[in-house]
């Protein structure tokens, strides 16, 4: 009779994917298949397949947060929100990798951690050709190209390319570091900084150049090393018209530069001299005068 009952429950069969609902999942579910959505919010004209996800947008106008975490007293919009929130009171980690046992607290973590492993790279720079892993990794990357900082701290003005890096800023100020190493209790700013730090501790290498099968903590290491193989010089001081491999070894150029010319500076005719022996002459030349 139970089984009769579900039976009748679900009577309606869609006829593209073959999924059986009851009448109301199936008015819902035929929507997934064409682009009807029918619910419209009267404050931004967005549009909504179901009623449900309509309530959940005007959330986002009025600010309202009915889902409150009894560990933290944060404040969610949607449960499922809160749920997500809770595996980091909880610590759990139930979304495993397959190829390399790594484990994470949301399924979007592991979506983009799977596409390290594919080297998959869907999204491309239509000005420079370089292709990123997600949508909003170009994002940020076309505003090197346009120079837009939108995100601007209101204690020094200076403005940042993306709210992460603000973000990351504002903890210069406050001098939070609320990221810490559980292996040697080193603190850090940003949790990307605390990511570069674990690697000293597991050795891991993941980043490995195709020429030479050399391995590096950091994607930026790899990308410092490949140029060694091309040739590419794409770092010039301004000083000395000199072209390095390396931004760090440009600006350490930059600092030797400034020093010397301050060194190497006549305080009476405020002629600069290229190195010390110079500088003595140079110096000689007004004793005769």
């Amino acid at each position: 009779m139970a089984a009769e009952k579900r039976t009748r429950r679900k009577s309606f069969k869609c006829s593209t994917c073959k999924k059986a609902f009851n009448a109301k999942s199936a008015l819902n579910h035929r929507r997934v298949h064409s682009d009807e959505r029918p619910y419209k919010c009267s404050q931004c004209n967005k549009c909504f397949k179901r009623v449900t996800y309509l309530n959940q947008h005007l959330r986002v106008h009025s600010d309202e947060r009915p889902y409150k975490c009894t560990h933290c007293n944060k404040y969610f919009r949607q449960s499922s929100h809160l749920q997500n929130h809770l595996l980091i009171h909880s610590g759990e980690k139930p979304y495993k990798c397959t190829q390399c046992d790594k484990c994470f607290r949301w399924s979007t973590d592991l979506k983009r951690h799977l596409l390290i492993h594919t080297n998959e790279r869907p999204f491309k720079c239509a000005q420079c050709k370089k292709c990123f892993r997600l949508s909003a990794h170009l994002q940020n990357h076309l505003r090197i190209h346009s120079g837009e900082k939108p995100y601007k701290c209101t204690l020094c003005e200076k403005c940042f390319r993306c709210s992460s890096h603000l973000q990351d800023h504002l903890r210069i100020h406050s001098g939070v570091r609320p990221y810490k190493c559980t292996q040697c209790d080193k603190c850090f700013r940003g949790s990307s900084h605390l990511k570069r730090h674990l690697l000293i501790h597991t050795n891991e290498r993941p980043f490995k150049c195709a020429q030479c099968k050399k391995c590096f903590r950091l994607s930026s290491h790899l990308q410092d090393h490949l140029r060694i193989h091309s040739g590419e010089r794409p770092f010039q001081c301004t000083q000395c018209d000199k072209c390095f491999t390396q931004k760090q070894t440009l600006h350490d150029c930059e600092k030797r530069s400034a020093r010397d010319k301050e060194r190497f500076t006549c305080w009476m005719c405020d002629e600069y001299c290229y190195d010390h022996c110079g500088y003595l002459y140079h110096m000689y030349k007004h004793m005769q005068r």
